[in-house]
């Protein structure tokens, strides 16, 4: 597909335009997360799913009781809580999709959202620890990836709850529903940190042996473009590639394959018919994939010795490290009512404690932390 010189340069400057709004990550999620919460139903205090949510936080850590459960129950409605709830608005990713809700068992209410997929295709850390890249069709049916953990604000600020969630996506309960749910026996649960190296720490950091860093990715990818502009520029597109969509209907990945094909087209249009433009526009988008950065990479074995021969395909047969059982869901939040009662009573000491549910909506998107 080609664009004649006014149709690139009018493409070119509606990217430009975009991108140049975004000099640091948090601004791109900010802006990202208003136009996602914008159509989302507003609730009266104690209505909605707000009312599923955790706020009993006069509780002690050490009174709390968990379960984990599939996401198949119409009781919570999962997409809207964890639009509500995280910074980042999630968006559908290909291959495997898992979603748990993390349930406290005395209120009956959700303290945090965790959302499992496919693998990267690709990541350094994960090459160096392996020693190479792998055979993505063993390695893919061995591993899980960790796209959203999720808790509840601020039960995650006051009791360390990312922790938790991030250790429950590494017990053998979540292992043993995956495994189920995939007919496979996974050995490798993998996520990155999402603010990279604008924060110098993770809510993962400290969790050995369940979670190990592995190394920071190399991020050198695009900006996503928003809802509206993306709505706006595929139909752009499609009209003057006469009527026919750029990328085809059964293609997985598609929004991301779309955009690809729409920046590909405007250089390509450039290139020969005005080399300022191109320049700039080049420039422009160079900067925009300068915005994202590089992530903290981790990932747990889950109490298996040989994971990294199974996923290497030498063999087959899954072998128990001495900690395996430090892996079950018991014993993992028993490694977290420890950190996080000590967490809350300092919470309450210093009177920093927070009582109020932190939802995104129209009125509390400057009020709250991006970055949290």
């Amino acid at each position: 597909m080609e664009l004649t010189k006014e149709d690139a340069t009018w493409a070119a400057d509606k990217l430009i335009n975009y991108f140049n709004n975004f000099g640091r990550i948090d601004d791109y999620f900010r802006t990202r997360k208003l136009e996602r919460i914008k159509n989302l139903p507003v609730s009266l205090p104690g209505m909605g799913v707000e009312k599923d949510m955790f706020t009993s936080f006069d509780m002690n850590p050490e009174e709390m009781n968990f379960d984990v459960v599939l996401q198949t129950d119409s009781m919570f409605d999962y997409d809207t809580m964890l639009e509500k709830t995280a910074s980042f608005s999630p968006d559908q990713n290909p291959g495997k999709q898992v979603k748990i809700l993390v349930i406290e068992t005395n209120t009956n209410t959700v303290v945090g959202f965790i959302r499992l997929g496919s693998p990267l295709i690709n990541s350094k850390p994960r090459n160096d620890y392996l020693g190479g890249v792998p055979d993505l069709p063993i390695f893919n049916k061995r591993a899980i990836m960790g796209f959203n953990i999720v808790p509840i604000q601020p039960f995650g600020y006051n009791y360390l709850g990312g922790k938790l969630l991030a250790a429950i996506c590494c017990s053998h309960k979540i292992r043993r529903l995956i495994n189920e749910k995939y007919n496979n026996e996974f050995c490798l649960f993998e996520t990155t940190s999402l603010y990279g190296n604008i924060k110098g720490a993770s809510m993962y950091d400290g969790m050995k042996p369940f979670l190990r860093y592995k190394g920071d990715t190399i991020s050198a990818f695009l900006l996503t473009l928003g809802e509206e502009i993306y709505v706006e520029m595929k139909k752009w597109f499609t009209e003057k590639n006469d009527g026919e969509e750029i990328i085809h209907k059964k293609a997985s990945s598609r929004k991301l394959k779309i955009q690809t094909k729409m920046v590909g087209t405007v250089k390509s249009s450039l290139k020969d018919t005005d080399t300022v433009k191109y320049n700039e526009f080049c420039e422009a988008m160079k900067k925009a994939t300068g915005v994202t950065t590089q992530k903290r990479f981790y990932m747990s074995e889950y109490g298996y010795s040989n994971a990294k021969d199974v996923l290497l395909g030498k063999t087959e047969v899954l072998e128990k490290a001495e900690n395996f059982d430090r892996f079950e869901l018991e014993n993992v939040i028993k490694w977290w009512k420890k950190y996080a009662t000590k967490r809350y009573n300092k919470m309450i000491a210093e009177n920093k404690l927070r009582t109020e549910l932190e939802v995104w909506n129209e009125d509390s998107i400057n009020k709250i932390d991006i970055i949290r």
